[in-house]
């Protein structure tokens, strides 16, 4: 009890965690309510054993205050979307205000609006009180780009648009928009299309909150312009207004990915670490006036504010800023400063604000890498002093270990990355920018303002050093052996993580401070003769350590030992991409999607900074999740975008020890970037061409069924791509499955002529077969494959009636895209399959298909019907 605070801040954390962990079932406002009045009761009538009954009250206080606002965060169109099912998708007009900046880029205007009024096509009204409603504006000429950019918030407008639910996951652990919009408080979304959907009403002037944050969109929108002056490059000055301003929409995602995988993104948000350097800057600059340190703590405690809302009041800014002031109000009053006190008091603030403050992960990180800070980089200090007897050196090493091993858990957890040498970067580049690059940038930018030529003058100086650092990590980055992947770990994997680490540390002072070698435990046996066993702290340490080792191998790959192959269809939208797991954890990769887009002349403007690419948003960060620390085989079936296009993330961010094409090459810039990574890596490509079965492990084996050639000694060129698709056969655990690529009819054709020409016993006997049929396994139906991926998404240019004939699938898979303009799958196709007896999976209707292989045959779940 030495520190009150600190203990109830985190056992407020305990009771939002339970909270998270319990359905929600109403009356918790009045739970928590009744435990309040108890709370304070216990200490009004100082009734005894108040002190330990106090803290369960509190864990269950801070249980029903979340679940109570977590109740709240429904939408106001709740009762009629339970009324109408159609209102999904409806036209309809919102009357508002801005509620944030309106963000263009290319062809779209993005803002929150602050809805008053929904009206729709019938004249019919609702109100919805201020709900937060995500706008998306396609713009219809690079013109309307200037005239949305001219829209501020607090601004009041009245725009016609389709009103959409958010999109779940459709991927099992893929990204959730509409969870993380409901953590935001938002509910819906609006697409419209041209400003002239929108009339938009300029905010009068005056005096208010809303006045207050137009003018603070202002000067940041004034610093990131002066800022694009001041810097040589575009590169240069996304990467200063992200590091001075926390203005991340200019900067490189190139480059932010190269820091992400190095472990460096916490230079990129503005933390404690600006703070610190502001506040050094502010205070230098007023001892230059003369000022007293009672005034001088005073204009610091009043700049703090205007620095958290000018660099953009993210979690971890308002952190370091609440912890800043309370430390300088402390410091003028002459009161408490403890700053475990000070931290714990700023987070439980945060979270009475906002509860979900607590699943942020830039809130997570900032506290508790703070708190790994404060309270261990000292005691580590102590305990690498007979290693290392340099002091700067020993602050520098006991703050990169203290801060790296602290962060790891929660960064794999949400990055699923991590580099060896990252404690290398940290040490040699955070010194030099945040003692160098951050400070002259502020002198830069405020110079700027006053003089321009001075400014770029000392931004000119600046962008060299940044070459210097960005040549660093380019180089650091080229050490692919030390980048590792990690499978997305459980919470307990993450408490053992840090309960391993305090037994290190308090028995690696335990040696470091021992006289005599003392034993650690005892354990007596008296009969007759006695026998004592004794552990001394050394040996303790050893089996530590020997734990936490243990724990990180089993941490990196958990289904080392798991025996059951697995098939998973990835819901990319329309394309492929088809992940599998043999029973020995190889992994294989069948294509990897792609986004289709159609430029025209002209349309130059309509490109984004940063569009959405499915491998580098959606296949690559699903792969980490999943542990796939390599790709045994890749195999692209053919060469269109909606194939293909996904696989230069993975073939830059994945090992891949295998290529498998169909032997020919399309002409385009994605494939031929695609190609040029694989063969500067060393990757293997192998054309595809008939032959005998290619053992992947003892358990699963695959065999090329077309093109039907042997494997060609020459690339040809080729523009049509769907007919030469390569078309494979799997074999796993006893089961079959075919992958089809997007074949043709006349290639179908070709296949089964080829068949039927060969001896009965092509296949061969099945290696390790399944137990008895449940479901639809094959074994014991007679049936030639248990599984069919259905060629072209299901068109109708493909899968006839001879090729469902001949092939019996017990199951069959479209991967086909949600409301695609193809008109896929046709309902021949599907019709063909149920007719036959398949049961047939969508993923633009289940999401992603998972098939697992075990005794009892192959068990299915998908994403969408598992909510």
């Amino acid at each position: 009890m030495n520190r009150p605070v600190v203990l109830g801040c985190c056992l407020w954390i305990t009771g939002y965690v339970l909270a998270m962990a319990v359905p929600n079932q109403g009356g918790s406002l009045v739970i928590g309510a009744g435990l309040l009045a108890a709370l304070i009761s216990l200490h009004v009538l100082r009734l005894p054993g108040r002190q330990p009954l106090s803290l369960v009250l509190l864990v269950g206080i801070a249980f029903g205050y979340y679940q109570w606002n977590d109740q709240r965060n429904v939408s106001a169109l709740l009762p009629l979307a339970q009324q109408q099912s159609n209102l999904d998708g409806s036209e309809v007009t919102l009357h508002g205000r801005f509620a944030s900046p309106v963000s263009v880029d290319g062809d779209r205007a993005s803002f929150t609006l602050e809805a008053a009024s929904l009206r729709f096509q019938d004249d019919t009204a609702f109100p919805l009180r201020g709900e937060s409603v995500q706008v998306t504006l396609r713009l219809a000429e690079q013109a309307q780009q200037s005239v949305v950019a001219g829209w501020r918030r607090g601004d009041a407008v009245t725009l016609g648009g389709v009103l959409r639910s958010p999109a779940p996951a459709r991927n099992f652990g893929g990204f959730d928009y509409r969870r993380y919009l409901r953590l935001h408080h938002t509910h819906w979304l609006l697409t419209a299309s041209g400003v002239d959907q929108a009339q938009v009403q300029p905010a009068a002037a005056g005096i208010s909150a809303t006045g207050l944050l137009r003018w603070n969109d202002t000067l940041r929108a004034a610093l990131s312009a002066r800022m694009d002056r001041i810097f040589p490059a575009a590169q240069q000055a996304g990467f200063m207004k992200s590091m001075l301003i926390g203005y991340t929409d200019d900067l490189d995602p190139n480059r932010f990915q190269q820091f992400s995988e190095l472990g460096l993104t916490h230079i990129l948000a503005i933390s404690g670490l600006n703070v610190a350097v502001f506040l050094g800057a502010v205070i230098w600059l007023l001892r230059r006036f003369k000022l007293t340190r009672e005034t001088i703590l005073l204009v610091c405690i009043g700049l703090l504010p205007c620095y958290i809302l000018v660099t953009g009041a993210s979690p971890s800014i308002v952190r370091a800023g609440l912890m800043s002031m309370i430390a300088l109000i402390a410091a003028r009053k002459g009161i408490m400063k403890d700053v475990l006190h000070i931290m714990a008091i700023v987070a439980w603030a945060m979270l009475l604000w906002n509860p979900y403050y607590v699943l942020d992960v830039s809130f997570q990180l900032s506290f508790l890498v703070t708190l790994g800070l404060i309270v261990g980089v000292q005691r580590t200090g102590k305990l690498l002093e007979s290693w290392i007897p340099h002091t700067l050196l020993r602050n520098t090493a006991a703050i990169t270990l203290v801060s790296q091993l602290i962060s790891f858990p929660v960064s794999i957890y949400y990055f699923n990355q991590f580099s060896l040498i990252s404690w290398a970067a940290n040490a040699v580049l955070v010194p030099i920018i945040s003692m160098v690059v951050f400070p002259a940038g502020l002198a830069a930018l405020l110079i700027g303002f006053l003089y321009m030529p001075a400014g770029k003058a000392i931004g000119t100086g600046i962008g060299w050093l940044n070459q210097g650092i960005f040549r660093v990590t380019d180089w650091l980055q080229s050490f692919q052996a030390y980048k590792t992947i990690w499978p997305t770990p459980s919470l307990t994997w993450m408490a053992a993580y840090y309960l391993c680490m305090l037994a290190i540390y308090a028995l690696w002072r335990s040696v470091a401070t021992a006289g005599e070698p003392k034993p650690l435990l005892t354990y007596d046996k008296r009969r007759g003769k006695r026998r004592s066993f004794r552990v001394s702290p050394l040996t303790a340490l050893l089996l530590s350590l020997s734990t936490f080792a243990l724990l990180l191998w089993i941490g990196y790959s958990p289904d080392r030992f798991h025996r059951k192959g697995s098939v998973q269809f990835l819901d990319v939208g329309q394309g492929d991409a088809i992940l599998i797991r043999t029973p020995y954890n190889k992994h294989l990769l069948i294509d990897g999607g792609g986004t289709v887009t159609f430029g025209k002349p002209g349309e130059a403007w309509k490109l984004r900074k940063d569009p959405y690419e499915v491998g580098a948003k959606l296949l690559v960060p699903l792969l980490k999740k999943r542990g796939v620390h390599q790709l045994d085989f890749l195999v692209l079936t053919h060469e269109d975008a909606d194939h293909s296009g996904g696989l230069q993330a993975v073939a830059e961010q994945i090992p891949i020890k295998q290529f498998l094409f169909n032997g020919t090459l399309k002409s385009s810039p994605g494939i031929a970037k695609l190609f040029g990574t694989l063969l500067a890596a060393h990757v293997p490509l192998l054309p595809a061409g008939l032959g005998d079965w290619l053992v992947i492990d003892p358990q699963t084996r695959m065999k090329i069924l077309y093109p039907l050639q042997t494997m060609p000694t020459e690339v040809s060129l080729a523009s049509e791509q769907n007919a030469l698709s390569v078309v494979l056969l799997l074999e796993m655990q006893g089961t079959r499955w075919l992958f089809t690529g997007d074949m043709e009819k006349a290639s179908e054709a070709e296949v089964l002529s080829y068949l039927r020409d060969q001896p009965a016993d092509i296949w061969g006997p099945p290696i390790s077969p399944v137990g008895p049929d449940d479901g639809f396994n094959s074994s014991t139906t007679g049936r030639k494959i248990d599984v069919l991926k259905v060629a072209h998404h299901g068109s109708k240019t493909s899968t006839t009636p001879e090729w469902v004939t001949f092939w019996q699938p017990a199951a069959a898979v479209i991967s086909v895209g949600e409301k695609n303009v193809y008109g896929h799958p046709s309902p021949d196709v599907v019709g063909r399959l149920e007719d036959g007896g398949t049961q047939v999976f969508r993923t633009d209707r289940s999401g992603e298909i998972q098939m697992e292989i075990d005794v009892q045959g192959i068990k299915s779940r998908t994403k969408l019907e598992a909510n």
